[in-house]
């Protein structure tokens, strides 16, 4: 594993809010046998981008737009997507420089994409537009840009993306534009080490930044080793938070560095962690591209963790009905995260033993067919599935009462639980398997 710059990723101060409300949502049900198979073509284009005026009057600078093409189903190879923009509502407001992989002809371009991915699989931003206010551009001047696009691929042979449902908006504008710095991967890291965390903060506006706020979330096998008198620190497990004021005044084009190394101790803890980085102009001032005001490192540690699960064994006659305690614990050393998706870091199993019928269900559980389908009810499915959270700590414990009522006794009747992740069979950071399995006990 190695840290590497993320742009766009669900930042870590979202976690504790935005997290709860993804993880209310049960387990994706899977299509019918029989239903067609789809695909749909999106186009990837930011909603608006600010272009900024020069600074004293003079050339306005070049900022890139990025654009791309992406698909649905990954059952469907798609290719030869060609993406046609209209620049023609920019006419007096802005001037584009079209890369290599666009052929323009007037005020349009098509831009070809040879290979679409599939939506989360490789880059969807595949074409770079160099955009800059027009000569004579007044702030506040607003153009539009439309796109179509088409490829080849998906169940009919040919995708079309939505008609007139993606534009940009370009706005002239003046103001600071804060950029931090993107920085090359920092490597692999040992638990219980102090690693140094580059930070450079610039101006890349036409306007001056009057002071500025920086804000900083470290996951919770990070430790803030460097503190700054102007900074306020909270530590919320499994997020620590920094706010900083600052009260430099940045003129365009000047830089910023801490005043010592931004350090961070690596907790014997630690695993796939991130350290969060995101600036605000002080003043009340608006930021022209808020972009590269925001940037997440992910460090991965060389660590581990043990997932393991605890079975029961109940007894009872017919018609009883019994109370079986199946649990979940991770045995460390590492915590366990899912920073970015908020998904469940895994999922507990329970196949309900032969002659019991489930009466009573604990929280966070959901009823299934055998076959992981959909079932309806709550209670009398063959098999339950139990989330659990996005995180859990290195020594974490769960605990899932199920109501199972005797209706005849099977000598030995066992059911399977199982912990396992959310995609695929294993946990590739847990090197002890034989405890990811247990077994629930009837008479």
């Amino acid at each position: 594993m190695r840290p590497d710059s993320v742009r766009r990723v669900l930042r870590l101060g979202a976690c504790t809010g935005a997290m709860a409300g993804l993880l209310t949502v049960g387990l994706a049900l899977p299509a019918a046998a029989d239903e067609p198979e789809t695909d749909q073509l999106w186009i990837n284009a930011p909603y608006e981008q600010s272009l900024p005026l020069g600074t004293d009057g003079g050339e306005p600078p070049t900022r890139t737009l990025d654009l791309g093409m992406y698909h649905d189903n990954s059952n469907f190879t798609v290719t030869d997507g060609r993406l046609t923009v209209d620049v023609s509502g920019l006419a007096g407001v802005a001037e584009v420089t079209w890369p290599d992989n666009c052929t323009p002809s007037g005020t349009t371009a098509v831009c070809v994409v040879p290979d679409v991915p599939v939506v989360g699989e490789g880059e969807s931003r595949q074409i770079h537009l160099g955009v800059r206010a027009a000569d004579g551009a007044a702030g506040g001047a607003q153009g539009r840009i439309t796109y179509e696009a088409t490829a080849t691929g998906g169940p009919d042979g040919t995708l079309v993306a939505p008609h007139d449902s993606f534009d940009t908006t370009l706005t002239v504008a003046s103001g600071p534009d804060l950029s931090i710095r993107d920085e090359p991967p920092i490597g692999e890291t040992e638990p219980g080490t102090t690693e140094t965390i580059p930070f450079a903060l610039s101006n890349k506006g036409n306007e001056a930044s009057n002071g500025f706020t920086l804000t900083m979330y470290a996951s919770y096998g990070l430790d803030f080793v460097s503190t700054y008198p102007e900074c306020e620190y909270t530590d919320v497990v499994p997020v620590a938070h920094a706010t900083c004021t600052f009260d430099e005044v940045l003129a365009p084009g000047e830089s910023f560095e801490l005043p010592e190394p931004l350090k961070v101790a690596i907790a014997e803890h630690a695993f796939n962690e991130r350290l969060d980085l995101s600036v605000e102009p002080g003043g009340g001032a608006t930021d022209l591209w808020n972009d590269d005001n925001y940037v997440a490192l992910q460090i991965g540690a060389a660590n581990t963790a043990d997932f393991a699960v605890r079975g029961a064994a109940v007894s009872g006659a017919a018609g009883d009905t019994v109370t079986a305690s199946i649990a979940f614990r991770n045995n460390g050393p590492a915590w366990v995260g899912n920073l970015g998706s908020g998904d469940p870091v895994a999922s507990v199993d329970l196949r309900v033993p032969q002659g019991t019928t489930v009466t009573g269900v604990p929280s966070g559980c959901f009823p299934r067919t055998l076959d992981g389908g959909y079932y309806p009810g709550s209670t009398g499915a063959p098999r339950y599935v139990c989330n659990l959270p996005y995180w859990v700590s290195e020594s974490a414990e769960r605990a899932y009462a199920f109501k199972l009522r005797v209706d005849a006794v099977v000598p030995g009747a066992s059911g399977a639980v199982t912990v396992r992740p959310e995609r695929g069979d294993s946990f590739p950071f847990d090197l002890d398997r034989s405890n990811n399995s247990a077994s629930l006990v009837v008479n």
